[in-house]
């Protein structure tokens, strides 16, 4: 049983290694960029998100379900751990980020720095 439980605990530390890219679709409008992950299974206390300099690193593992009182010994089926990074545009003001996570997509809000949102000049006449 013990070789079981080393063979299943070496595998188990390659998989945290791994990661897959979410899909994501990112959309721009005048005021910032919109970004949509989705992250199927990843809880809100298991996703992290950092933003280091001008990189953005997305990062959440799914949770596996166990029965209550029991523990894997031997499981096939492999949790994704997943993890994209994006390297952020100087226009965008990453310290007013919102994020939100509901049903496996992560909606993030960049808005752009008010010196590079387009604003409207009034001409007057005489």
């Amino acid at each position: 049983m013990s070789d079981i439980k080393q063979v299943t605990r070496s595998v188990a530390e390659q998989e945290t290694q791994r990661a897959v890219l979410p899909a994501v679709d990112v959309f721009e409008d005048a005021s910032g960029i919109t970004l949509l992950a989705d992250m199927p299974g990843v809880p809100k206390d298991e996703l992290e998100l950092k933003v280091e300099g001008d990189a953005l690193l997305i990062e959440g593992g799914v949770r596996p379900h166990t029965p209550d009182g029991m523990e894997a010994v031997y499981a096939e089926v492999r949790v994704p751990r997943y993890r994209r990074s994006f390297t952020l545009s100087r226009e965008l003001d990453t310290s007013r980020i919102e994020a939100n996570l509901k049903n496996g997509v992560l909606n993030l809000r960049i808005p752009k720095q008010a010196h590079a949102q387009p604003r409207r000049i009034n001409v007057t006449a005489g």
